[in-house]
């Protein structure tokens, strides 16, 4: 990967906590314009990789490079300016307005020699309309609902304009209309040639919306590649030890997981 290449590479990257080692030897090369969904089950590491990749949780060794750069050789602002993340439980000042919420993705672009500029009200206006946000801009994010809400703050990411953005389950706790909604923003976003990564539970969910699948199981990479070639039985035992059926899709062909129901003990 070039130095004027966007995309996000990984290599050889260890992280965890003192005494507990949590993600080992990943190696991940996302292009600009792509979506990769990081799937596994709970506790596998997921989280702690997303916040390796954005400079919030140091990993142990290893680098991370967006166009080209360690983001670990960066300072804080720097590497702001490269990576966006989308934590899976948000929060924000209370009564804040969405507007106020969209602004402070520009909070990185500020400093003592550059305040609030027009390019700052542009980035703030064109995160707004991609997300279908601008009408509910005045509204208090705290007064919205579920869905809503997770597209003002899908919109302060965008606002923060890096090449990379990073989405730990940002279909969490949300129905299928408004899922549906963010995963197509997702492609939306990706559309515009930023890299886009995110933990994604629904493995049907990951394969229809993602073009890489990266399959996580006790900190390493089980397996990674298609979606369309990667899923399958064998893929399903190993991560959740569940038996399930691998179909096609009528529409698109894309796999739909179908988890078959666990037998009794007698």
């Amino acid at each position: 990967m070039t130095e004027t290449t966007p995309g996000l590479e990984v290599r050889a990257l260890h992280a965890g906590y003192p005494g507990r080692p949590v993600v080992h030897d990943v190696d991940l090369t996302v292009a600009g314009g792509q979506v990769a969904a990081v799937v596994g089950p709970n506790g596998c590491g997921k989280s702690t990789l997303l916040r390796a990749l954005a400079r919030l949780h140091r990993p142990d060794s290893g680098t991370v490079r967006v166009a080209g750069a360690d983001v670990w050789r960066l300072s804080r602002r720097q590497a702001a300016h490269r990576v966006a993340l989308l934590p899976q439980s948000p929060r924000a000042p209370e009564a804040v307005t969405v507007a106020g919420l969209v602004r402070y993705g520009r909070h990185p672009h500020q400093g003592l020699l550059r305040q609030w500029s027009r390019e700052d009200e542009r980035a703030v206006h064109e995160a707004l309309e991609a997300t279908g946000t601008g009408e509910l801009a005045a509204e208090r994010l705290d007064e919205l609902s579920g869905g809503q809400r997770q597209r003002c703050w899908l919109a302060m990411v965008l606002a923060q304009h890096t090449p990379v953005v990073l989405l730990d389950e940002p279909t969490s706790a949300l129905d299928l209309g408004h899922a549906l909604d963010v995963l197509a923003l997702v492609r939306e976003v990706a559309a515009t040639g930023r890299t886009v990564v995110m933990v994604q539970h629904d493995l049907t969910a990951a394969a229809r919306h993602a073009d890489l699948l990266v399959a996580m199981k006790d900190g390493r990479v089980l397996a990674q590649g298609d979606p369309r070639e990667t899923v399958d039985e064998t893929l399903v035992k190993e991560l959740y030890q569940a038996e399930a059926d691998i179909l096609p899709a009528p529409f698109d062909g894309a796999p739909v997981v179908v988890p078959r129901a666990r037998r009794t003990v007698p």
